[in-house]
């Protein structure tokens, strides 16, 4: 990259970085604590990938998100999943209407309604209350942008970001996400409980008579001219294998040989896929954008592997049964993996 171009892109990361923090500035006067969290929701943003909250019911996950979407001036629908909702329910449906025609005539032609899905920002609230079916309605328009009904494709608007929440799949009256339409989530954010000081800010703030008011601060251009520079954020051969052996370690394949770790084959079935490849890379960018940096550093790749392969990862029987969880098997990574190793491929 020539001097001026890495200037120019240092520049663009310190309006990058300002705006980042005024709308995180923003949501932070409704929502208290989970900076983790609100950091991972606003990097998917800026990625431009969609991401998955799971928590128990209370913990603010919905509010979060409807924060967000206030902070930015972005058409905003919120779906609420329910066992009855049917697929046609969030991506519309055609239907007949009655035009007149030039001889005056009365005439019927189909048109298309649109769903909820067509706005920019989607809350998919307890996304796993819905039955898989309904749940698959969501598969294109996350991948593609785009929904087809009756043959016909229609695209979505620019920017489109989805953030869903679900409840832990062991309570009652849910249904198991499928494994294709995890993997369409970037990240995937567990919202924990809040600590005692956080629960006594929530209270001081949500039980007065004045609630905090929310202030938009970007637009829809602005977001997709930050998805486009994140991209330009380049990543060195060697960070990029780091990434490229984080998700060949949750591979369980013999093949794979030294990057495999031991959690990973005694308790793994199945590992990331290529899209777990792209959300660290990407999050690394958005990382490093951050810190003011215009390279990817392995920390970077470190600091999102959590989000990126917890939910990507499918634990055999052995390991549900012996209680090791999906963290335990990213931790064991992270903790393993030798940061270079010789011999890049060409």
């Amino acid at each position: 990259m020539a001097q001026s171009d890495e200037q120019n892109l240092l520049n663009q990361a310190e309006q990058f970085r300002a705006d980042y923090l005024a709308v995180r500035r923003q949501v932070g006067r409704m929502i208290v604590g989970h900076e983790e969290v609100l950091d991972g929701v606003l990097a998917c943003l800026f990625i431009g990938g969609n991401v998955l909250l799971e928590g128990v019911p209370g913990l603010g996950k919905t509010l979060l998100i409807r924060t967000l979407a206030q902070a930015l001036r972005l058409d905003f629908a919120r779906i609420q999943f329910t066992p009855d909702l049917m697929p046609a329910d969030i991506t519309g449906t055609t239907i007949a209407v009655e035009v007149q025609t030039e001889g005056g005539a009365t005439a019927r032609e189909f048109r298309f309604q649109k769903g909820p899905i067509f706005a920019q920002i989607i809350l998919a609230d307890e996304i796993n209350r819905a039955t898989p079916k309904t749940q698959s309605a969501m598969l294109e328009a996350m991948q593609e942008r785009s929904v087809t009904v009756g043959g016909v494709t229609h695209e979505m608007a620019k920017p489109f970001f989805v953030m869903a929440t679900q409840n832990p799949i062991e309570q009652e009256g849910t249904y198991p996400l499928p494994e294709a339409q995890l993997d369409r989530f970037l990240f995937k954010l567990d919202v924990g409980y809040s600590s005692r000081l956080e629960l006594h800010e929530i209270a001081n703030r949500t039980t007065k008579a004045d609630l905090p008011r929310i202030n938009p601060v970007l637009d829809a251009a602005r977001i997709i001219e930050y998805q486009q520079l994140v991209r330009r954020v380049l990543i060195a051969p060697h960070v990029q294998d780091y990434a490229v052996r984080a998700v060949l370690a949750t591979h369980p394949d013999p093949r794979n040989g030294e990057f495999t770790g031991a959690l990973t084959r005694q308790f793994v079935r199945f590992g990331g896929s290529p899209r777990a490849v792209q959300a660290l890379v990407l999050g690394g960018k958005v990382r490093a954008l951050l810190d003011g940096r215009t390279h990817v550093s392995i920390d970077d790749i470190k600091a999102m592997m959590l989000p990126s392969l917890r939910h990507r990862i499918l634990l055999n029987f052995e390991g549900q049964a012996e209680g090791v969880t999906s963290d335990m098997v990213v931790n064991d990574v992270i903790d393993n993996l030798a940061a270079e190793v010789p011999g890049l491929p060409a």
